[in-house]
């Protein structure tokens, strides 16, 4: 087996991007402070042509040089808003019709192995602060809550992993 050059991936242009068909998926980014974190949501989200990024609260916008060292121009073809309030961000989803699904350790919450995506559905994935996770009222105003399962010792994974993780999960069952 031979290493593929980038020049033989056939990756998209930013316009081909732009114009593409993108994946009923929006990511909601509450508190999150780290901008290694932030760029790395990005990259993520280009890699799976994701809708849309809602940047909420104290999580920085572009252009930072530190999430660029992370999302390497993914800043640049997955559009993006920044709002103050997360919880506005949330009602106006849900006023649109989008199932908004927090990530987090919730009682009654769906293991991601349980969630199944529904046909014609657009999802919001609100992901929280490395520290305190998502806000108590915005889980609350959730349509649910998926928790990704760990058997370890630790309590949490990294925001960024667990966006890939999720993000990938509900992607496979999307196509």
């Amino acid at each position: 087996m031979r290493k593929l050059a980038n020049s033989e991936l056939d990756r998209k242009n930013v316009e081909e991007f732009k114009a593409s068909e993108k994946t009923p998926i929006i990511v909601v980014l509450d508190d999150v402070r780290s901008l290694h974190n932030i760029g790395s949501v990005f990259r993520t989200c280009d890699a799976f042509l994701i809708e849309k990024v809602y940047l909420c609260g104290i999580t920085a916008t572009p252009p930072n040089k530190e999430i660029h060292k992370t999302a390497l121009g993914a800043t640049d073809t997955v559009e993006w808003e920044y709002a103050k309030e997360v919880v506005e961000v949330v009602k106006g989803l849900k006023e649109q019709g989008v199932s908004v699904q927090s990530v987090e350790q919730v009682e009654k919450s769906v293991m991601l192995h349980d969630f199944k995506v529904e046909t014609d559905v657009k999802y919001a994935l609100v992901f929280g602060n490395e520290v305190k996770g998502v806000n108590q009222e915005v889980v609350d105003l959730s349509n649910g809550v998926i928790e990704i399962p760990q058997l370890g010792t630790k309590h949490s994974l990294n925001i960024s992993v667990s966006a890939g993780i999720v993000i990938w999960d509900l992607f496979q069952q999307m196509q």
